[in-house]
């Protein structure tokens, strides 16, 4: 019985996910496309300059969400080839013009029309049979439960099999059977074929994919400069401000003791209390900013266990399910530390939620983490926010980052950074 439920539950699953992307696949697609299509058109009359932006942007939303389903649902990866749109393009006309035309100049952009033809027809076919293979027997298993009798006015097909008596949906139902069983082994590799055919359009070609990870690579390295320096100038200011501040009036505190300590001894004696406070005071400081440098829990212990140590300290109810046969090397835990607790922080301070929930683990050299929040959603990845800010650091080791918040709820950041475990 156990073995029968392992293998139709995970069935049942794509089916339904299948079922999913065969109704809103296809609706989003068509739509889509038919804007993007009229949007362009329009270019030469004025309108397209405003409509065509926007519409590539809302196409890109939902690329992009096929890829977060394609990893989260099929472990399939699609990279995010898009380039960068300047931020310090001109106003008026001319800034609308000019980022009109980054945006079709981009390879990516043409690769994302196609895909909105490929999706609504040959990917939609894969859904369908995917969901039909385990949606369908049911009809067959209806018919030959009396269903039939409704049909007696006219023959009813049921695939190829004619209903018109109960030995007939009898047929229908074995040849129901018969696509159930195939259903059980066809469905997941049906759905991940619909993912796979989005990746063979949706992703560069290698030359591209280089040159991609080339300019990206460059541009992470001067935002991993900057980053450095303002993590510097923090770090001597908080050291200015707190510890350094506090050792200079302990000092002070100290001489006037050694004045006082015979003609005055009990208000020495209270200056030395007020010492010994700022020492303490000062430790703690310094131990909350080397906390902030690297966490001692996470170059003892390991990613999983600082990231459990940090769900502890949240407001939040937050679960973590971490399977990692090794440790990745110490940069690359220090990045991933660190874009989860930032994430956590952003879920408890913005979400609204009451539960959040990460999972980490490490598939094909790939080190991947989803947090999860069931908060109001809308988050987005925008210029000053966290989530940029975030993905900043991640880009400085070759990772990515993928955000599903659909307004509603729930919310879903999912972040991945290449690398080996030892």
């Amino acid at each position: 019985m156990n073995a029968i439920r392992s293998r139709v539950r995970p069935a049942l699953l794509a089916a339904g996910r299948g079922l999913v992307l065969s109704i809103v696949g296809p609706a989003g697609s068509i739509s889509l496309f038919v804007l993007t299509v009229l949007s362009i058109a329009f270019i030469p009359l004025g309108l397209g300059l405003l409509t065509t932006p926007r519409v590539l942007a809302a196409v890109r939303r939902h690329a992009n969400q096929r890829r977060l389903l394609a990893a989260t649902w099929a472990d399939v990866r699609i990279p995010v080839p898009y380039r960068p749109v300047p931020k310090n393009l001109r106003g008026g006309l001319a800034g609308r013009v000019e980022r009109t035309m980054l945006m079709l100049k981009d390879p990516a952009t043409r690769r994302d029309i196609q895909w909105l033809l490929v999706d609504m027809t040959a990917g939609s076919v894969v859904a369908v049979v995917a969901a039909g293979l385990m949606f369908y027997p049911v009809e067959g298993v209806v018919l030959a439960a009396g269903l039939w009798r409704v049909f007696t006015d006219d023959t009813y097909w049921y695939g190829f099999v004619p209903v018109d008596s109960q030995a007939t949906a009898l047929a229908a139902a074995a040849l129901g059977g018969v696509l159930f069983l195939i259903g059980l082994r066809a469905s997941e590799p049906l759905l991940r074929l619909h993912f796979v055919i989005a990746r063979s359009v949706l992703a560069p070609t290698p030359e591209q994919e280089l040159a991609r990870r080339i300019d990206r690579l460059t541009e992470t390295r001067h935002e991993a400069v900057d980053t450095a320096a303002s993590e510097l100038r923090r770090i001597e200011r908080d050291l200015h401000d707190g510890a350094q501040a506090r050792l200079v009036a302990m000092g002070m505190n100290l001489g006037t003791i050694e004045a006082l300590i015979e003609k005055d001894p009990a208000q020495a004696k209270k200056l030395l209390a007020m010492a010994r406070e700022s020492s303490a005071e000062a430790l703690a400081e310094l131990r909350d900013l080397v906390r902030g440098i690297h966490p001692p829990v996470l170059a003892e212990r390991g990613l999983g266990d600082a990231v459990r140590a940090l769900a502890l300290r949240l407001p939040i109810e937050t679960e973590v399910d971490v399977e990692l046969p090794g440790r990745a090397d110490a940069p690359v835990e220090s990045a991933a530390y660190f874009a989860v607790s930032e994430t956590l922080t952003n879920a408890a301070k913005h979400s609204g939620a009451d539960r959040l929930r990460v999972d980490i683990h490490h598939v094909d050299s790939m080190l991947r983490i989803s947090v999860t929040d069931n908060g109001r959603g809308g988050a987005i990845i925008g210029s000053g926010s966290g989530l940029s800010g975030i993905e900043r650091r991640l880009g400085t080791f070759d990772g990515i980052m993928a955000v599903s918040s659909p307004a509603g709820g729930p919310t879903m950041v999912t972040m991945e950074i290449p690398c080996e475990l030892s």
